[in-house]
């Protein structure tokens, strides 16, 4: 098979195109053939060798994928040769197959197309997980989403107002906020030329969001910090800025306000598969009767790994882009 390798640490450029060998069908294994691909932001800091879990070289970066089953192992049941799903990894997903545990393959809902399914699981996975188990969002609840024009703040734009939050959603650009609007967002602020905490005081008579969902960190993280009302809730999902924001206990005393991690792929584990399908499954759900609808910005073709990375890290588009076969 045809899969998108890194053989060496750095850059989208240092990424190759080749031949490899298929994985083995293992016990309890499903092999999928991907006709999409997600990409991340996590996959830049895989192959930079930055990532928290980085394999050993060389791999094919790519969290998540969807496409048919094209073979399952002896004695698994779930699933057959043709059924449509997706699925998430720890790499491996710019592939033209993978392998996948069966208890982590999951159904596309029927209205879901496989562009679409193929930056789901990682997107609204991290926006269901931030929002329903961490933050435990109560409906009418104000909530400040940042960078929400991208692949997870649009689907976390989404997830929390279906929730019942009021959405503030905060992004550069006029064109990728109107994006976030159509997606749920009550409010919008444009990060290139407004100040946000300012905005936000005004939205709040000064009160400040209960809820601020952090993909971003560096100065959004600080910013986050002032838009939080009493006894709110940050929750920290990424850091795309590349740098790492930092709370005191200081003041996370005098502001009565919670410090909230959400990492997705920790919940690959085969003790929370369980869980976690219900998740999808309720997801699923809000797919089918039309309360979520996630946004594709761009395709661009598996060989073409290197320029939808660049795609993703210059910020110019609104929603998820996706690799294809």
């Amino acid at each position: 098979m045809r899969a998108v390798q890194c053989t060496r640490w750095g850059g989208p450029e240092t990424l190759t195109f080749a031949e490899v060998p298929p994985a083995a069908l293992r016990p309890g294994e499903v092999r999928v053939a991907v006709a999409a691909a997600g990409v991340n932001f996590a996959d830049l800091l895989m192959i930079a060798g930055k990532y928290q879990e980085n394999p050993p070289l060389p791999f094919s970066p790519g969290f998540e994928i969807a496409g048919a089953v094209e073979e399952v192992a002896p004695g698994v049941t779930a699933w057959r040769r043709g059924d449509r799903v997706m699925g998430m990894l720890p790499f491996g997903g710019y592939a033209e197959q993978v392998v996948l545990p069966a208890e982590r393959v999951i159904a596309l809902p029927p209205s879901l197309d496989f562009a679409a399914a193929g930056g789901f699981p990682v997107a609204y996975g991290t926006a269901y997980g931030a929002f329903a188990w961490r933050a435990r969002l109560r409906p009418g609840e104000r909530v400040l989403v940042f960078g929400a024009a991208g692949g997870v703040g649009l689907a976390s734009v989404a997830v929390a107002r279906v929730l019942g939050g009021e959405v503030i959603a905060v992004a550069s650009g006029r064109e990728r906020l109107a994006v976030a609007e159509a997606h749920g967002a009550a409010h919008l602020i444009d990060s290139g030329s407004e100040d946000v905490a300012a905005r936000v005081r005004a939205l709040t008579g000064g009160r400040g969001v209960d809820v601020v969902l952090d993909p971003v960190g560096g100065p959004a993280f600080e910013t986050a910090l002032r838009c939080l009302a009493s006894e709110g809730r940050l929750v920290v999902i990424g850091f795309a800025s590349g740098q790492v924001g930092t709370l005191s206990a200081g003041v996370a005393l005098g502001k009565n306000i919670d410090l909230i991690g959400c990492y997705w792929g920790a919940y690959r584990d085969g003790a929370d598969a369980a869980r976690v399908r219900r998740a999808y499954a309720e997801l699923g759900r809000w797919v089918e009767a039309g309360k979520i609808a996630p946004h594709v910005a761009a395709r661009v073709p598996l060989a073409e790994a290197p320029r939808a990375l660049a795609l993703m890290s210059g910020r110019t588009l609104a929603g998820k882009i996706v690799l294809v076969g």
